[in-house]
């Protein structure tokens, strides 16, 4: 039988305990508990161990670090179950006691993949410019299940949406003046796919933009990439073949015919 001969707080931690132990041959250092397995278990001086004992306590004792790291970890901010798990993995936690932890962690309500799915949603509409398909993605990769990403975006209303990426196209439109109107839209429309915006959006908003377009800055575009294009095609073509080369290139680019006959007139006539 091992018996307490003292008990120590240890001095950077002091919710911690060093046990020192006599098994007949003097005392020397046993191991150390947190202050929660120091009382749960009534640990004093004089009192007899036996090893299956001492086991039970360093066991419980690494479950309890392990539990610590956990909580640690979720005091930055919320967190999803296989968030959780991930860390404690990284972190070499035994795989019983990942189990115990999840269990307990999911009994005292600290991980709540809907709560977190819905709060990570709010935070998503109010601070940056995404669609409710990328953020739906974003759950998910966070280990947040299918179902519960989809009920979580619905708080992704139409309104709220439609705000969003007008205000995100606005700040984009005629940013990339030397292309073409249809140019930029196209533009627009992928990366608001690519944004996670939902095509009722997209095409509503997009339609909105129609309106919008500057039939100036349509000309001062079409003037840049024409002028590109003619020196390069001056070099191997002229007349007909010209003129149908400037014009393939010019339609690919987005422009109307109307707008690159006009262009054309007034380039080559010169």
């Amino acid at each position: 039988m091992t018996k307490i001969t003292r008990i120590t707080t240890q001095k950077k931690r002091k919710n911690r305990f060093n046990i020192f132990l006599d098994e007949g041959q003097g005392e020397k250092y046993g191991f150390s508990v947190d202050e929660a397995v120091l009382i749960e278990h009534k640990l004093r001086k004089d009192l007899d161990l036996d090893d299956t004992t001492i086991a039970t306590l360093i066991q419980k004792d690494t479950l309890h670090k392990s539990y610590t790291l956990a909580i640690n970890f979720l005091s930055y901010r919320m967190r999803t179950k296989k968030e959780i798990y991930d860390y404690l993995v990284k972190k070499e936690v035994d795989e019983e006691h990942i189990t115990k932890i999840m269990d307990k962690l999911l009994d005292e309500g600290l991980i709540d993949d809907k709560q977190f799915a819905d709060s990570f949603v709010r935070t998503r509409i109010q601070t940056a410019s995404k669609g409710p398909m990328l953020v739906k993605k974003e759950l998910m990769d966070k280990g947040v299940s299918k179902l519960i990403a989809s009920e979580a975006v619905d708080l992704f209303t139409y309104e709220e949406q439609h705000v969003k990426a007008t205000k995100w196209v606005e700040k984009k439109l005629n940013t990339s003046k030397s292309n073409s109107f249809k140019q930029q839209v196209q533009q627009l429309q992928s990366t608001l796919m690519q944004k996670g915006f939902t095509q009722d959006v997209i095409k509503d908003v997009l339609a909105d933009v129609q309106e919008e377009k500057n039939d100036d800055a349509e000309w001062d575009a079409i003037v840049k990439q024409g002028e590109k294009l003619l020196r390069k095609h001056q070099q191997k073509f002229e007349g007909y073949e010209l003129r149908n080369k400037m014009k393939e290139a010019l339609y690919r680019k987005g422009f109307t015919f109307d707008l690159i006959d006009t262009f054309l007139e007034a380039s080559l006539d010169e």
